[in-house]
């Protein structure tokens, strides 16, 4: 992995050529409270931005809140998500983390990464995604843009995406960790694409151990 000088070198970069977090941004899905960002991240899992987004406004106009959410059976929930795919398996996860919340907190989405990871449904991922759009902390969500950019450079050598979420913690300066998965997820989507990733135009490319590896051979 990069060293403790190259990682720092490598954030500064990045907030100077990606933007970071900005005024507008919102809870995962643009949903406006903690308990709708929870389980649109349920429902984002394995599906298209478009066919989440067609799933969460289907089940929000039956539902929005936990209690109503249990009021509707398992089939009702299934058939309004369905675009989003997996939908028997969500709809069940769903009425489980509504369960569990009302059972553990009275309704209330807790906000450290241990108690939400506690709920059914709930992996890192979604727990970071909502403790920095929701509750404001400071911390690095990874999707799978974080993932691939971090491992290619060398800010982390994981296997998961979760591997990859507490090396950054421990790894990235804490100035950085704020916006960094803006920067990151910006710079994943625009220049270290999955595919033909754009090498000649990337402000970290000295750094970079995938792209020194390819050139070595």
């Amino acid at each position: 992995m990069l060293d403790e000088a190259a990682t720092e070198q490598v954030m500064r970069r990045l907030a100077a050529a990606m933007p970071g977090r900005t005024r507008g941004a919102k809870g995962p899905k643009g949903q406006p409270d903690a308990f709708r960002s929870c389980v649109a991240c349920i429902l984002s899992a394995q599906s298209l931005d478009r066919n989440t987004h067609a799933a969460t406004r289907n089940l929000f106009a039956l539902a929005k809140t936990p209690q109503s959410m249990l009021a509707l059976d398992e089939s009702a929930i299934a058939n309004a998500i369905r675009a989003c795919g997996l939908y028997n398996i969500k709809a069940r996860n769903i009425r489980a983390f509504c369960a569990a919340l009302l059972d553990r907190h009275q309704g209330t989405v807790p906000a450290t990464r241990a108690q939400l990871m506690a709920l059914p449904g709930i992996g890192r991922k979604c727990a970071d995604i909502v403790l920095s759009f929701v509750f404001g902390m400071d911390v690095i969500a990874v999707d799978t843009h974080v993932h691939r950019v971090c491992n290619r450079i060398g800010l982390t050598h994981a296997k998961t995406a979760d591997q990859t979420a507490s090396q950054l913690e421990q790894r990235v300066p804490v100035w950085a960790r704020a916006d960094g998965h803006f920067w990151l997820i910006q710079f994943g989507k625009q220049v270290c694409r999955a595919q033909r990733p754009r090498c000649a135009q990337c402000p970290v490319a000295d750094q970079c151990e995938w792209l020194a590896g390819h050139r070595s051979r």
